[in-house]
């Protein structure tokens, strides 16, 4: 994802085992792309690395949970369009 927080790292520093994966989760945390990135790796059934936030044991674990979603990217923009339809209509204005 060209506009991450994560295109200033080196990329073996996303591809990380045991504790490290945190370090390389913490980078995502306040990406503004982190759901992008994120959908992509799960429609794209990427097997390593950290992409959005999540190691790949976590994306495995959250396909296997939601086994019909075809479209994370279509899912994540749904989302967040009711979430800022919602905050719109409560008087609120969403970043």
């Amino acid at each position: 994802m060209s506009a991450g927080l994560c295109r200033a790292v080196d990329a073996d520093d996303l591809f990380v085992e045991g504790a490290a994966q945190n370090r390389a989760k913490a980078l995502c945390g306040g990406c503004a792309v982190r759901a992008e990135c994120l959908a992509h790796a799960l429609d794209g059934r990427i097997e390593h690395g950290v992409w959005g936030g999540m190691t790949e044991r976590e994306r495995r674990a959250l396909l296997k949970r939601r086994p019909t979603v075809r479209s994370w990217a279509g899912l994540f923009e749904a989302a967040r369009l009711e979430h800022d339809a919602a905050a719109d209509s409560s008087g609120r204005r969403s970043a």
